[in-house]
């Protein structure tokens, strides 16, 4: 993906958000060759620190200029709410309903004596143990945010990128901008018109394997309650027509779920019953 360009601005508390965009490369599947690659975004608000999916924003624009309501998510990418100069960490995680996780997510940073240039900006390398991880990162003293991507913080400066050791995740600056007006996300805090239900890890866990042991659970319930022959059921495109054909499309989800079981805080990961 070619590199933007960055543009990092001295006043930065003169802007009522301050976005940072960073690319975010993933592997699904630990066992992968090549890593998925998307933007995300990382909002410093007066009150807050927002990080999520660049796609979101841009639903969100085409929305307002097309007059229209559109949702937007996606299940493998991070959406988090972060208190001001903390580690509390609200999750927002899509499972048939949009639930909110609350954490805190404290980490303890190594910093080392390693440098390195990035444009006109030195960087200095750090690194910690976190989500079952080890992380290698790169911050910067010269703006003086302790601030980086997902839960990542608490460095005297700024993280310009960071990745586990085994380079499943990385995340790189590219490019900053700031806004006059604190940037509203009414797409994080009430998605589909539903506001998030609060709930522990334990009730995400057995969310999790409850959409593992019955994938299509509300496809096949609509399906055998249908009484109309000219109503239509499809899933990823595909028209429906018997129970038995769900229940193989079930199957193929299933083994979906375990090859992309590769969470980025490996220690939190549901560890789904083969079958």
């Amino acid at each position: 993906m070619k590199k933007l360009i960055l543009l990092l601005f001295p006043l930065f508390f003169s802007a009522q958000t301050h976005r940072f965009i960073y690319q975010y490369h993933y592997k699904l599947d630990s066992t992968a060759t090549e890593l998925a690659s998307e933007n995300m975004i990382l909002d410093i608000n007066p009150d807050n620190i927002k990080f999520y999916p660049y796609s979101y924003a841009e639903t969100d624009s085409l929305n307002m200029i097309r007059g229209q309501r559109r949702s937007r998510w996606d299940d493998h990418l991070p959406a988090i709410i972060r208190k001001k100069d903390s580690f509390e960490n609200t999750s927002l995680i899509l499972l048939n309903d949009l639930f909110s996780l609350k954490t805190t997510d404290k980490m303890t940073w190594k910093l080392l004596n390693d440098t390195k240039i990035d444009g006109q900006y030195k960087l200095q390398k750090a690194t910690t143990t976190f989500g079952g991880r080890n992380w290698i990162a790169w911050f910067s003293k010269d703006v003086n945010l302790n601030e980086g991507p997902y839960k990542f913080r608490g460095l005297p400066g700024l993280i310009f990128e960071i990745e586990d050791e085994k380079k499943n995740f990385i995340f790189k600056l590219v490019k900053s901008m700031k806004f006059p007006k604190t940037y509203e996300t009414h797409f994080l805090e009430i998605f589909a018109g539903k506001k998030p239900i609060f709930v522990s890890e334990k009730i995400i866990a057995k969310k999790q394997l409850e959409l593992y042991n019955n994938p299509l659970h509300d496809i096949a319930e609509s399906f055998k309650s249908n009484t109309n022959p000219e109503n239509t059921f499809y899933v990823m495109g595909v028209q429906i027509k018997s129970l038995d054909q769900i229940k193989g499309m079930s199957d193929e989800r299933r083994k979906t779920m375990l090859k992309e079981n590769n969470p980025i805080e490996i220690d939190k990961g549901v560890k789904y019953p083969v079958k």
